[in-house]
């Protein structure tokens, strides 16, 4: 269902018509669940009065989920992409909220979301669109669990009608990416450095480059007064005191390359490792235990 195919060529090669929207590379299908004949309730407007106003709609309903590698993009630059390319194709929106004004809490509860873990919905972090285009419609939802992003498409078109092709991925442009990374620092005080590697259970960083590293400098040396705590952390194999130990000396080689390669004061820059006791999500499968080994940076101001 899924092909890897260049952004431009897929853009260039499809008409309008075609319901062909691209996702970051390397997004994984966690669901498709497909009914012929089935009724979906299609939010129409932001959680008000007690419910989410929606119009029911019958038809084969298409419900699929992706999980990718989102590293420091919002939301937003998730989403945008996509909402282009819905546009792009006649689709008219009726619905296009971030989670405070979708309604937070009472929005993701009010409309239907694939369960847990195959659809991650952060409260405070997630983007809501449905659109229409004659008798089809569908919705997008966006959230992140960082540094994994999710995104659900549910579409409903009418019986018997062949529905449009399914989504294609294409790698983003790393400008997303590496632009992401200094707002989601200034926004959040913290970010992942979600390019950095590390052998198993060493603490030498790879040779690299690393764009989130280079970023960090640029950062830095445009804002004098900022200070950065690296913070290192681990999955929850072995002890605490070997787990504190090992993220710890990963912060201090993070430090170390940005004060010998990148000309940062060292002053300015602090190594810390908390290893297991922060994690980002459950280890208790593979993929869990690889998205809490990681470094953070987070900003100490002057």
């Amino acid at each position: 269902m899924i092909r890897a195919l260049a952004f431009c060529a897929t853009l260039a090669a499809a008409p309008l018509a075609a319901q062909e929207l691209v996702l970051p590379e390397g997004a994984r299908q966690l669901t498709e669940r497909i009914s012929p004949l089935d009724s979906y309730d299609l939010p129409t407007g932001v959680f008000a009065d007690g419910a989410v106003p929606s119009r029911t709609l019958e038809g084969k309903v298409e419900r699929f989920t992706w999980r990718f590698h989102a590293g420091a993009r919002t939301t937003l630059q998730i989403l945008s992409p996509l909402r282009k390319q819905i546009k792009a194709q006649g689709y008219d929106i009726l619905l296009d909220c971030e989670a405070r004004t979708c309604g937070g809490f009472d929005f993701r509860f009010g409309t239907e979301v694939v369960p847990n873990p195959d659809m991650y919905v952060a409260i405070h972090d997630y983007r809501f669109l449905s659109a229409v285009r004659g008798d089809e419609a569908l919705s997008l939802l966006v959230s992140r669990n960082p540094p994994d992003g999710y995104v659900q498409l549910i579409r409903v078109s009418p019986p018997g009608k062949e529905p449009e092709p399914p989504l294609v991925v294409a790698k983003p442009e790393v400008k997303v990416e590496t632009e992401g990374l200094l707002e989601v620092l200034q926004r959040d005080g913290r970010v992942i450095l979600d390019d950095l590697t590390f052998e198993t259970g060493a603490d030498a960083l790879g040779a690299g480059p690393f764009a989130s590293l280079a970023n960090l400098a640029r950062f830095l040396k445009a804002n004098a007064r900022v200070r950065l705590a690296l913070v290192g952390h681990t999955d929850d194999v072995g002890t605490l005191e070997g787990n504190i130990a090992l993220s710890q000396r990963r912060a201090e080689s993070v430090r170390d390359r940005l004060i010998e390669v990148h000309g940062i004061d060292g002053e300015r820059l602090e190594a810390e490792g908390v290893g297991y006791l922060a994690p980002l999500t459950s280890n208790l499968n593979p993929e869990g235990r690889e998205l809490n080994r990681r470094v953070e940076a987070v900003m100490l101001g002057g």
